[in-house]
């Protein structure tokens, strides 16, 4: 997990909002739980691993900083320099709440386990600790009650600036104030926290009478506390929101990996605490597109993590990218590509009623990257009403436990912005939902190529046709939806490798957001159905493509904020394990 940040100076993110407000994030249920209650089970025979070969990596693999690696324990070990031993535990001791049923922790015992899940940490990464950390057991009811001041204070343009951004995204409509999508998700899927602020851990209980400990949620914490102690996580900051998900695939991939190998663990050499309440059983009322853009770096980032212990010098390479994180999410999703993000700009050329919205003194803009427009195409995946552009099974990876964010319709991805422009009418409107149906925004995207344009395209089409767009006649490749929580004028502009979507709250009002927009003529733009190797594309008059693609999806975008993702077991894995 990671803290929220607040707006770095000269940047303007929509995401932010939802990182500022939640100053600590912790882990949320991952897709065996996402997907059980709305959406398509996942096999509970497939062995959790990830992609890549995942190694029984132990301490002796490789060296670490600051630790010595010990196959035989010295006769005077040390918390400091002696890696697998904390305060007189070491990685391996048995304590006396091993022999319970259940994984309740009477306080004084709670440091024992504390110790020796650090010991264990420190026993994967091969590093040591250099503080201890204080941990905290609380019950789901206790988190909502403490954490829900999180979400006051926000500025009208904080919460315009949220709306608006998740709008064009087609993940929160008019109907839902976003920072109240945002609230429930954190609320209900939490299932811990590091607060660098406090250096302490909060683990989030199902059980409300008494609260049990999760050891694998309280090992994957370890990690973000043992993160900060070494590399400084509070100076790793993001300055877009497809930057803080690329900078999360290394802090939260560098946690899941070693949340990986002690579940591993936990199933043959470890006793390992386990609650009873296990599973959140019920449906996670939340936001399914902020929820899976959340849920990126969770889902890519082991792999990422394995790919640089395979390229140097095992957890010493991983070490050495905390000096050069990634800086896109792409690079998470292609480990390798190592992808820069293209320099796109959106000047002014806006009319005088129009102007670009300023919070806290810089423009309200950001860069969805390659997971958010991934998140775009498969926000509606769990809807009952409406089809997806990425279908389920081309989402979920069977056998693992993430999802996959690698898809023709984005894979091209060079760069983008997203300016958001507002009106007398919206900075008049209190209700940041309805307000944001007054606003507009110009999106522009750059594309590694013509072919990954005309592919993006291709997907955005199906989704206007999935919500009820209609081509306008006389207009070049403008489209309006009349009704819903998405109703205005939208207005496509491909110019080789730029795609530039323009949204305004009617057709006569697209021009005014950006000048020239919805010119008089027939539509030109490429559609057809393209598949993972490409596809024909096909110059169809009028809109849409010539088949809207049917089907459940699941994917996110949401705050570009440093989460735990603790993945909930299936009932059998738990079997397993006891």
């Amino acid at each position: 997990m990671r803290f929220a940040r607040v707006r770095s100076s000269g940047i303007g993110s929509f995401l932010a909002v939802a990182l500022a407000v939640v100053l600590v994030i912790g882990g949320l249920a991952g897709p065996a739980a996402a997907t059980a209650a709305e959406g398509p089970t996942p096999s509970t025979d497939a062995p959790v691993t990830s992609t890549h070969a995942l190694a029984a990596t132990d301490a002796s693999s490789d060296a670490g900083p600051s630790a010595s690696v010990q196959d035989d324990r010295p006769e005077n070990p040390s918390t400091e320099d002696t890696v697998g031993y904390v305060e007189g535990y070491w990685y391996d001791d048995e304590l006396a709440v091993d022999d319970q049923s259940d994984a309740v922790v009477d306080e004084e015992d709670l440091d024992p386990v504390v110790y020796r899940a650090m010991a264990r940490v420190e026993r994967i990464r091969n590093v040591t600790f250099e503080e201890a950390v204080s941990v905290d057991v609380i019950s789901r009811e206790e988190y909502r009650e403490t954490n829900g001041d999180r979400f006051t204070n926000i500025t009208s343009a904080n919460r315009l600036e949220q709306n608006v951004g998740y709008e064009a995204l087609f993940m929160v409509d008019r109907d839902t104030a976003a920072i109240d999508a945002t609230e429930t998700l954190y609320g209900g899927a939490v299932e811990g926290y590091y607060d660098p602020a406090t250096d302490e851990i909060v683990i989030v209980s199902e059980n409300p009478q008494t609260p049990e400990l999760n050891e694998l949620t309280l090992g994957h914490e370890l990690v973000h506390a043992l993160q900060d102690q070494r590399f400084n996580l509070s100076a790793l900051e993001g300055a877009t929101q497809d930057e803080s998900l690329a900078i999360d695939g290394l802090v939260e991939g560098d946690a899941g990996r070693v949340e990986r190998e002690y579940e591993r663990r936990c199933g043959t050499d470890w006793s390992c605490l386990t609650p009873s309440d296990g599973e959140q059983s019920q449906s996670l009322d939340v936001n399914w597109g902020i929820y899976f853009t959340v849920y990126q770096p969770y889902s890519d980032g082991p792999d990422y993590v394995d790919y640089l212990r395979q390229q140097g010098e095992g957890w010493s390479a991983v070490d050495a990218a905390y000096d050069d994180p990634p800086r896109t999410s792409s690079a998470v999703i292609h480990p390798g590509s190592e992808r820069e993000p293209a320099d796109v700009s959106v000047p002014d050329r806006s009319s005088d009623d129009w102007r670009q919205l300023r919070v806290d003194g810089e423009v309200g803009s950001d860069t969805v990257g390659e997971a958010g427009m991934v998140g775009m195409f498969a926000a509606d995946a769990l809807a009952e009403d409406r089809d997806s552009v990425i279908e389920a099974t081309d989402l979920y990876q069977s056998g693992t436990t993430g999802y996959n964010y690698n898809h023709s319709y984005t894979n091209g991805w060079a760069g983008d912005e997203l300016v958001i422009y507002t009106n007398d009418d919206a900075n008049a409107t209190s209700d940041p939902a309805e307000a944001a149906g007054h606003a507009g925004y110009v999106w522009r995207t750059q594309w590694q190529s013509g072919t990954d344009t005309r592919q993006f395209i291709d997907g955005y089409l199906q989704l206007l046709e999935n919500h009820d767009a209609e081509s306008v006649d006389g207009r070049q490749d403008t489209y309006v939806i009349d009704d819903g929580g998405y109703s205005g004028a939208y207005y496509l502009d491909r110019t080789g490798e730029t795609l530039t979507i323009v949204r305004a709250p009617s057709v006569d009002e697209l021009s005014n957001v950006e000048a020239g927009a919805a010119p008089e003529g027939e539509d030109t733009l490429e559609t057809g159905e393209v598949g993972d190797t490409g596809g024909s594309i096909d110059t169809i008059p009028g809109f849409g493509p010539t088949a809207a693609v049917s089907a459940i999806a699941i994917v996110l975008f949401g705050a570009g904020s440093r989460i735990v993702v603790g993945r909930r077991r299936t009932p059998s894995e738990r079997r397993d394990r006891d």
